[in-house]
C-alpha cells in the first residue's frame, strides 16, 4: 500500500475512534461513558500522530530492537510502534498546556484501567479537561491534514436531571467516592494544584464554563445555549463577567512541593546510616523507595510514565523548581526503627524490587506505632 493510502488509512481511522469515544460520553445510559471516552481519545492522538509521522518520515516510527539496532522490535510478530507519550515528544509541536492535558489522561488512563469511575462526581470534575481533549485533537487534526477533516462534532454539555440534591444524596455520594474512588479523585486534585497557573488557566488544558440562566429579556427565537466571544466584548463586560469568574473559581494552589525542613537523598542515608545497625547505600534506599512507593521511578512502573509530583506526601515531596525530592524526618525515622527492628532486612527489599513487587508500606507504620502512642 503506498505511503499516501496508509496515511489517509490511519487517519481515517483516528477519526472514527475520536468520535465513537465522542458517541460513548454523550450517552448517558451508556456503561463506562469517561473510561471509554479517554481510551479512545488517548488511541485517536496516537492514531493521529502515526498518520503525520508515516506522511512525513515514513514507516519509522516504531522501537528498535535493543539487542539488533538495524532491526525493530517485534511483539508477537508486529513492529512495536510508538506509543502516545514517545510521540508527543518526537513530535515536538505541542503547547505546554495541550501536553499537560495529554499528561493528564495518559497517567488517568493508566490509574483506570483497574478502577471503574463511571461516577457523576468524577464525570463532573474532569468534563472541563475532557471537553480540551477533543478540542485539541481537531485543532491539531486540522492544522495537520486540512480544514476538509474537521469533525463538525461537538461533546455536549450533558443534560442535568436535577439542579438540587438532597443533604443524604450528598452524603452517598461523598461516601461512594471515599470508597471507591478516592485514589482517582486525590491524583486529580493532586495534578491540577502542581501546574503552573498560566497552564491551569488555558482553555488548551481545560475548558472552563460558566453557566449563568438567561430569565429575561430574552427573544424566543434565541438559542438555548450561547457562546460568546471574549474578544467582541466590551471592556466593561469584560470586567463584569472576570468579577463572575472571581465568584466561582474554586482552584486553591497547594504547596506540597517545597519543604524547607526536608532531607535530600544523601542526607536521609547519613542520618539513617549514623543511628542504625542495618546500614544503606544510595541504591539500596533507591530499592526501598521504589517498592514502598514513596517516590515514581519510572523503571519501577512497568514503563509507565509517572507523574513526578505523584508522592506519598507524609514521607515525600517533590521540589519542583529544583526537579529533585527532599524526605521528612519521620521518614529517617521509619527506615531507623524497622531497620534496627531487623522488620526492615535487606532481603525483603532486594527479593521484592527484583520482583517489582509493591509493598505496603503501612505494614512498617505498625512497627512504630506503639511507641509514638506512648510518648
Amino acid at each position: 500500500m503506498p505511503i499516501e493510502e496508509k496515511a489517509k488509512y490511519l487517519l481515517e481511522n483516528s477519526i472514527d475512534c475520536a468520535l465513537l469515544g465522542v458517541e460513548i460520553y454523550n450517552k448517558p445510559r451508556a456503561p463506562f461513558r469517561y473510561e471509554s471516552f479517554i481510551t479512545h481519545m488517548i488511541i485517536a492522538w496516537t492514531i493521529l500522530l502515526h498518520a503525520h509521522f508515516i506522511s512525513t518520515i515514513g514507516e519509522t516510527y516504531f522501537y528498535p530492537d535493543k539487542l539488533n539496532p538495524k532491526e525493530y522490535l517485534l511483539i508477537e510478530g508486529e513492529k512495536k510502534a510508538w506509543e502516545l507519550i514517545t510521540c508527543i515528544a518526537k513530535y515536538g509541536q505541542l503547547s505546554e498546556p495541550v501536553k499537560k492535558n495529554l499528561e493528564f489522561f495518559i497517567t488517568l488512563r493508566n490509574k483506570i484501567e483497574h478502577h471503574f469511575i463511571e461516577k457523576s462526581d468524577i464525570g463532573i470534575k474532569i468534563f472541563g479537561e475532557c471537553q480540551s481533549l477533543l478540542y485539541n485533537y481537531e485543532n491539531e487534526l486540522i492544522k495537520l491534514f486540512g480544514q476538509e477533516y474537521a469533525l463538525n462534532e461537538n461533546l455536549a454539555y450533558s443534560l442535568q436531571f436535577s439542579s438540587v440534591r438532597t443533604d443524604e444524596q450528598k452524603l452517598a455520594n461523598s461516601q461512594r467516592l471515599l470508597h471507591e474512588c478516592k485514589e482517582i479523585k486525590e491524583f486529580i486534585e493532586k495534578f491540577r494544584d502542581n501546574i503552573k497557573e498560566d497552564i491551569y488557566a488555558s482553555q488548551e488544558f481545560s475548558i472552563k464554563l460558566i453557566q449563568v440562566p438567561k430569565i429575561s429579556n430574552t427573544n424566543r427565537n434565541d438559542l438555548a445555549i450561547e457562546y460568546l466571544n471574549w474578544n467582541s466584548l466590551s471592556e466593561d463586560n469584560k470586567k463584569k463577567l472576570e468579577k463572575l469568574y472571581v465568584l466561582v473559581k474554586d482552584k486553591i494552589k497547594k504547596v506540597e512541593v517545597i519543604n524547607p525542613d526536608g532531607f535530600k537523598p544523601g542526607e536521609v542515608i547519613e542520618e539513617v546510616n549514623r543511628k542504625s545497625q542495618i546500614k544503606l547505600n544510595h541504591t539500596e534506599h533507591k530499592r526501598i523507595l521504589s517498592i514502598f512507593s514513596i517516590r515514581p521511578y519510572k523503571e519501577f512502573g512497568n514503563g509507565i510514565e509517572i507523574a513526578a509530583f505523584e508522592t506519598n506526601t507524609d514521607y515525600c515531596l517533590y521540589d519542583e523548581t529544583h526537579q529533585d525530592y527532599v524526605y521528612k524526618q519521620c521518614w529517617i525515622d521509619l527506615l531507623v526503627k524497622n531497620l534496627n527492628a531487623n522488620t526492615l532486612s535487606k532481603e525483603i527489599w532486594k527479593n521484592a524490587y527484583d520482583e517489582r513487587k509493591k509493598l505496603d508500606v503501612k505494614t512498617l507504620e505498625v512497627e512504630i506505632n506503639f511507641e509514638v502512642a506512648i510518648r
